[in-house]
Formats: C-alpha cells, structure tokens, sequence
C-alpha cells in the first residue's frame, strides 16, 4: 500500500471514528485507535473535507454540515418522489432543508430521469412557497432534536400541553415519526421526570435546548414495534381494541381498494356492503377518518367510539338544524 492510499483509508477512518463517537474524541484518543503519532492525527484532521470542529480538547463531526452520499438507482428515486410528494401535499410548514434535499435529488436525475427530475424541483418549490406557512420555530425545535436524536444527547424542553399548561421536561429523544392526521410531527422518548416514554407534538414545543449529557436508547426500544398497533401515532401498552365498522355499498369498493391497518379483515355482505375489523391500540384515534366516512360507515364496536358517534351526531344535527331534510 502505498503512502497516498494509507493516508486515505486514515481519513476515512478518521472521519468514521468521529462519526460513531457523537460524545467527541481527543487527539491522544485518536492516535492510540489508528496506531500513529499525535502529529499525524492533527495533520490528518486539517486535511480532511468532513466539517470538524474542537472543543475541550476533543474533536467533533459538525453533523450539522457534514453530506451524506447518496446514489439511488431509478426505481429507488420513484420511491422518493412518492415520498416527498406525500411530503408536500401533507404537512403545511415551510421545510427548507426538504426542498433542498428534493432539489439535489432532481438535479441528480436530470440526465437519468429529466420528466421525474422536473417534478422534483416541482415539489422542493412547493415547499418554499410562500403560501405555506413559516414558522421558524418550529423549524429550530426540529433541527435541535434532530441533532440531539443524531448525537444522542439529552434536551431541555418546554412544552404547552392542549390547556395551555406548559410543563418542562429533560427528555431524551428516541425517534421522531410523522402524523398524516393533522399534519403533525411527533417525538417518542424518555422524560427523565416521570422516567417514562413520552410522544410529544412538536408543534407543541415551545422552546428546546440541548445538554452535553448523554444518553442510550434501551436495547429493547422498537418504534416499529411499539406502533404497530397504532392507527397513528397513539400506543398502548394493554393489549389493541377490536374495532368493527359497516361500510355500505356505495363505500364499500373504495374501501377493498386499501390496506387500512395491519390487522385488518374484511368480508361482503349479501347486501353489497363490507364488515371491516382491525385491531387498534386506540380506537379514539381512527375518530376523523371514521367520520370522514359519513352516513356510508356505522361504528359496531367498540361501544365507547359508538357511543361518541352518536352524540357528535347529535350535536350536528342540532348545528344545522333547520336545514336538515331541505
């Protein structure tokens, strides 16, 4: 191996040490995993293109700046397309470093893929469009839990509850998951008071600062797992509710068209409508597609979500009174 190529394969390992240590390293501590002279560990970090920075003595990657590579073959790029047009079309804020990504990805693809590539920078221009709303708090709260999720370390946050109520908490972020019901994303981790997992609304955050403190998301921790009963982004830790509907007929091919949950099993009806069933961590949850439904879906169980559907039917009919059978 020659001097050029050992220099190299240095950096990269450098640069992946660096990676994998989010706590930071020290030149002593990098000179001792690579088996060289400190000198050349701080000759080494000078030359590398990944953003480093110091700071007491131990070296950091700036996960802020640092580019990830990325190749994606044609079908690949379709999948992402699907995925950040749901990205556009559901969420209502301004999301810059969305539109930027998308923005690479269509540049990337102009010559593979120009019509693909066209509708990307599309979409990263739907994101930056003024009609969406700006919201740069938000933006901070998301970028600081990112970064505190990346490096693992604990956050401060203040966060306003429905009532108005704000509670604080030293919270430590496990993962971070969309919600298609009110355009919304949720944070899933550990407030260190009460010591137990905690999804918060990051619309919600009011403010958000990060610690040095680390932490470790427990080995058994599965957010795939944990919602894999969910209609949304709602857990449990009992065991998921039967939910049985009635779709009629006019409802009932629109319904077949779509895997709506996991568990979901549906059978025909002599009379053309469909009996779907699924088993939700939290039936409340399914309430505004329910009601989306209209008079085609009847809630059969479980009785507490029929028992709400009634009474908001009946608050409804109140609302437009009169107007009812014109």
């Amino acid at each position: 191996m020659n001097r050029s190529t050992t220099k190299a394969a240095r950096l990269d390992q450098i640069e992946t040490l660096l990676l994998t240590h989010p706590q930071g390293m020290t030149q002593a501590e990098l000179a001792r995993r690579l088996g060289v002279n400190r000198s050349t560990v701080l000759r080494n970090l000078t030359d590398l293109e990944a953003p480093v920075y110091e700071e007491g003595r131990r070296y950091f990657i700036d996960r802020n700046a640092y580019l990830v590579h990325v190749r994606f073959s044609l079908h690949e790029a379709m999948a992402v397309h699907l995925a950040a047009r749901l990205l556009a079309t559901r969420f209502d804020r301004q999301n810059p470093h969305a539109a930027a990504a998308l923005r690479k990805l269509g540049i990337a693809l102009e010559r593979l893929a120009p019509r693909i590539s066209q509708h990307l920078l599309q979409s990263a221009d739907g994101m930056d469009d003024h009609g969406r709303w700006y919201d740069p708090a938000y933006l901070r709260v998301l970028e600081v839990l990112t970064l505190a999720w990346a490096e693992r370390l604990r956050v401060h946050i203040w966060y306003r509850k429905p009532n108005g109520e704000v509670n604080t908490y030293l919270y430590c972020p496990y993962f971070v998951e969309p919600g298609a019901v009110g355009f919304s994303t949720y944070v899933i981790g550990r407030a260190e008071l009460p010591g137990e997992l905690r999804t918060l609304k990051v619309e919600r955050i009011e403010r958000v600062e990060m610690t040095r403190e680390e932490y470790v998301i427990p080995a058994d921790f599965d957010p795939v797992k944990l919602l894999e009963d969910a209609w949304g982004i709602w857990y449990t830790e009992g065991e998921p509710v039967e939910v049985v509907l009635r779709f009629g007929p006019r409802a009932a091919r629109r319904v077949r068209e779509t895997r709506w949950h996991r568990s979901e099993q549906v059978r025909d009806e002599q009379d053309g409508s469909l009996l779907w069933r699924a088993w939700v961590a939290e039936p409340q949850e399914m309430t505004p597609w329910i009601r989306g439904w209209g008079a085609d879906v009847e809630v059969l169980a479980p009785e507490t979500l029929r028992a709400g559907l009634i009474e908001e039917a009946k608050r409804m009919a109140m609302v437009y009174g009169d107007n009812i059978g014109e």
